[in-house]
């Protein structure tokens, strides 16, 4: 089972694009309480230079892994209006939850001819974030809430931590709202300890081929492509690994691989990650097992690749 009261802890933190500081602080304090512990002590990089932004290495780096720690969310406008950050499931009648200066705010999403708005009983100070209410269930078979996208993939990357002899572990920004902290990372390890290769810690959709219970998914295609070269050293190491996995084809969804895709540098990539259900919602549903098989696969893929 995971670890429970660091997940808890982690899924409690509101870290909206463009409000990923709490969340940052969290884990750099987990890092740091950790690491003594680890097999190799990492080089730790934070702080201003970064943004909010966190960079591990381990060893002598041959690949990256990328996690986000922003979420979906939405943001308060004018009157009673607001707007959203990211792609969230628009559900009538949502908890939503933040704070601004006057004090916490708990309230309703409103859509009323294709617009939003909240029913706060007082307006909210303009540019503050709200996020779905929090209501995380656990149990032997599943794990239930609001953004499991991407809390998982940064539980996964710190897992990974343990037992990580070589290799870049990265937490980034921004990817729900179009990314943009992976140019100054990718440029910052190109210069330092560059890598030809990367891994995407970051959650998937159930869809008719990727089901529930079938193991981490191995990306062969969102939007994006990777290159085919990379992609069968991949999926060859998986198939010798024993853990079970699925192979996903689809034509729409993007992640921080897309940025290593664009960049300046020749960086193979693919996006590995359990699959989800209730995409971006404040039920988002991964099933244990498929958990599991993607902290076993990552564990065993930054070993070998």
């Amino acid at each position: 089972m995971p670890k429970m009261k660091f997940l808890k802890d982690l899924f409690d933190i509101r870290s909206v694009s463009g409000d990923e500081f709490k969340v940052s602080q969290f884990l750099l304090n987990t890092i740091l309480q950790r690491k003594a512990t680890w097999k190799v002590a990492p080089i730790i990089y934070s702080g201003e230079e970064f943004h909010d932004c966190i960079l591990l290495k381990f060893g002598t780096p041959r690949t990256a892994v990328f996690a986000h720690m922003d979420t979906i969310g939405f943001m308060s406008r004018y009157e009673n209006q607001l707007i959203t950050v990211g792609g969230p499931e628009l559900i009538d009648g949502a908890t939503l939850v933040g704070e601004d200066s006057m004090g916490p705010i708990t309230c309703k999403l409103k859509i009323y001819n294709g617009d939003l708005f909240h029913d706060f009983p007082r307006a909210i100070e303009r540019g503050t974030y709200l996020s779905f209410e929090q209501n995380l269930k656990i149990d032997d078979d599943f794990i239930q809430g609001a953004y499991l996208d991407n809390r998982l993939g940064v539980y996964n990357a710190i897992e990974l931590c343990e037992e990580l002899e070589h290799g870049w572990v990265v937490f980034s920004t921004y990817e729900e709202h179009g990314g943009g902290s992976m140019p100054f990372l990718l440029d910052f390890i190109m210069k330092n300890s560059p890598i030809k290769q990367a891994l995407i810690s970051d959650i998937t959709w159930v869809t008719e081929g990727v089901g529930h219970g079938g193991g981490v998914a191995i990306s062969i295609r969102d939007k994006y492509i990777p290159r085919r070269k990379f992609l069968d050293k991949l999926i060859t190491l998986a198939a010798s690994s024993g853990i079970a996995y699925q192979l996903e084809v689809e034509d729409a969804g993007g992640s921080d691989g897309r940025e290593i895709q664009f960049s300046n540098h020749a960086i193979d990539w693919c996006f590995v990650g359990a699959p989800e259900d209730n995409v971006h919602s404040p039920n988002e549903l991964v099933a244990i097992h498929d958990l599991k098989c993607m902290l076993a696969m990552y564990k065993f893929l930054m070993a070998h690749l």
